[in-house]
């Protein structure tokens, strides 16, 4: 069988938007996928797989007759097709009507998908039982939880720090530093990444009588300020500032960030020296050996770098050398490109030309990032970290669909699936002071930020929150049902003073249902076993649907709120109660039981805490 189709989506590769890639490295090819099974169910389709060594992801095929033609399926995610793992859940299909099936193994994005798995048909039922069982073991645990949110999250152009009345009359600098701080307290974030910290809005660079002057006062300013939040800069090294940039007029976004590369390499590298060696004597040796360097964002696209590969890998390497030359401690990495482009390439380049990489970055959209193990393990460099420097819902401005509900639980499925297999999944962005395309011109405005201008938490900031809320260790989990463990996912975890904290999903990754589907609306029962010991538990169950959580639909339709508008949008600022809190009682076998309906889209929060005994109460009275 044929492959008639890509890893990414059609625009990448039709519309011109890549740089030119004339650095390759070789990539495997890769049997198909065996043990294919695919389950039939209502509303959808589930295909489980065995992994093939060496993939990074896998590209499932929907055909209407056993012989194709074959055609990736598409999730409108707007970014690539490729998933890292099984099971695979399409709700894309027509409903009743038999399909058929494929799934091919990826090895690099910039490679051919494998060979096709034999075909199986399936169908997209209209009825079924709806019912989904979690058993919860609280007496096994499995592990540390891992959380990949917390290392690094995204922001517009740190200039933004410095500026004041904005959009709808808001502050931009004060709120943009008070989302910092949100993200901080309430997500555990440490580090953001700064973006385009040569932009011209900073002044960095300027040529006098030909000869370059540095002036870092605006990006001390704005370095001051951030710090001030309690989070630190990953620097990424970019865009061109207009002195030396070797065409000016190469420019990308509203506010004109310079896309071409330095006329004089040499100049590009005492900039970068220039800058480390400043904030050095600025903010300390200690303190700057705990930030990051990234060389560019996205050169791999045209809109962001004019030039081909070799080109910017030529400036990787003075980049890296210039900061080396500082302090040989420093941490730098790249390639910082969209769609998980040129991660081969790079490593291929890195080995030959001898230059270090100390973390591999890249970027992707509106479904969990692919696992980039393999290739790393091919280049020999099987431990280096992965930092996803840009991930988010949708690479769409403007798309409604990053306001919604359906965005929390997509949010928790990426980083579940992340969990443990890379270091950092940065959300794209924390902010909707956002100015690529101009100045937002109404508060809902499908804005990248997890949160509001005016810091309005969306739904998708109390996904994060609700996962941040997990405890420190994981517990054993079984899911049986139709669409268990791809439709609908549990974390289960637990802390050493026994709280039971559980997040549960219902969602797709596929965005034409994001305005809900009665069909993938699920009935979950779930029983948490391992209690024994504790008589009595309080229980707390908080809900992000679209009556729960949910900030859009408490706007009165305004394009911006009025006092009053403010006033009861910030009374609905919070994560809702689905019911009020209750004292559980465990059976004699130590089991809680309970039963609730999940709708899809939607994220639910349970909390068992144990209450002290009356004997412990009257102890404490007395004391």
């Amino acid at each position: 069988m044929s492959v008639g189709s890509s890893a990414r989506i059609a625009w990448f590769e039709e519309q011109g938007a890549q740089a030119e890639r004339n650095r390759p490295a070789v990539a495997p090819a890769l049997p198909a996928p065996d043990g294919v099974v695919a389950t039939s169910g209502r509303g959808q389709v589930t295909l489980d797989w065995r992994g093939v060594d060496g993939a990074i992801g896998y590209v499932v095929h929907r055909a209407t007759t056993s012989d194709g033609p074959w055609q990736a399926i598409d999730h409108k995610a707007g970014d690539l097709l490729a998933v890292p793992h099984p099971p695979y859940t399409d709700t894309t299909g027509e409903r009743g009507v038999a399909a058929w099936y494929a799934v091919a193994a990826l090895p690099s994005i910039d490679a051919p998908v494998g060979a096709l798995s034999e075909p199986l048909e399936g169908r997209s039922g209209t009825d079924g039982d709806a019912r989904i069982a979690i058993a919860i073991d609280a007496a096994a645990d499995v592990g540390p939880v891992e959380r990949p949110w917390r290392p690094i999250i995204g922001s517009e152009h740190l200039a933004l720090l410095l500026r004041g009345e904005g959009p709808g009359g808001h502050h931009v600098g004060d709120e943009l530093s008070e989302a910092f701080r949100i993200v901080r307290d309430e997500l555990g974030v440490r580090m953001v990444r700064a973006h385009a910290i040569f932009h011209d809005s900073l002044g960095v660079y300027r040529e006098r009588d030909g000869q370059p002057v540095h002036d870092f006062e605006r990006v001390d300013a704005a370095l001051d300020r951030l710090l001030e939040t309690g989070l630190r800069p990953i620097v990424e090294l970019s865009f061109m500032p207009h002195d030396l940039a070797s065409d000016p007029e190469r420019t990308v976004f509203d506010y004109r960030g310079i896309i071409s590369p330095p006329r004089d390499l040499g100049r590009w590298s005492d900039l970068v020296a220039g800058l480390v060696r400043h904030v050095i004597d600025r903010f300390g040796r200690d303190e700057v050996r705990t930030w990051a360097f990234e060389v560019w964002n996205e050169p791999n696209l045209g809109v962001f770098w004019s030039a081909d590969e070799a080109a910017y890998f030529e400036l990787y390497d003075a980049s890296v050398r210039a900061v080396r030359s500082v302090d040989e401690t420093l941490r730098v990495g790249g390639p910082a490109t969209a769609a998980v482009g040129w991660v081969d390439d790079m490593l291929a380049h890195a080995a030959e030309a001898d230059v270090p990489i100390d973390f591999l970055t890249t970027h992707t959209y509106g479904l969990p990032p692919l696992d980039l193990r393999p290739i790393t393990a091919r280049f020999g460099r099987p431990d280096l970290p992965l930092w996803w420097t840009e991930w988010g819902v949708s690479p769409v401005h403007g798309a409604p669909i990053n306001d919604s509900v359906w965005a929390a639980p997509l949010v928790c499925r990426g980083m579940r699936s992340s969990a443990g297999r890379l270091e950092s999944l940065a959300y794209w962005v924390a902010s909707d002071h956002f100015v690529e395309l101009g100045e937002p011109t109404r508060l809902f405005h499908g804005g990248f930020g997890l949160l509001t201008i005016g810091n309005l938490r969306k739904p998708r900031f109390w996904a994060i929150r609700i996962l941040e809320l997990l405890g420190e260790r994981e517990l054993a989990t079984t899911m049986d049902g139709d669409g268990a463990g791809g439709l609908v996912e549990a974390w289960a975890t637990k802390d050493p003073d026994g709280r039971v904290a559980i997040a549960l999903w219902n969602g797709t990754i596929d965005q034409s249902k994001a305005g809900g589907d009665p069909l993938l609306d699920r009935h979950v029962g779930l029983r948490i076993g391992g209690l024994a010991g504790v008589t009595a538990w309080r229980l707390r169950h908080r809900r992000v649907d679209a009556a729960h959580s949910n900030i859009v639909a408490a706007a009165d339709g305004r394009d911006w709120p009025d006092d009053e508008g403010w006033r009861r949008l910030r009374a609905a600022d919070r994560l809702d109660e689905l019911e009020p809190d209750r004292i559980v009682r465990p059976s004699a076998a130590g089991e809680v039981e309970l039963e609730f309906e999940l709708p899809m889209p939607s994220v639910s929060f349970i909390e068992l805490v144990p209450e002290p005994s009356e004997a412990a109460r009257r102890s404490a009275t007395t004391c």
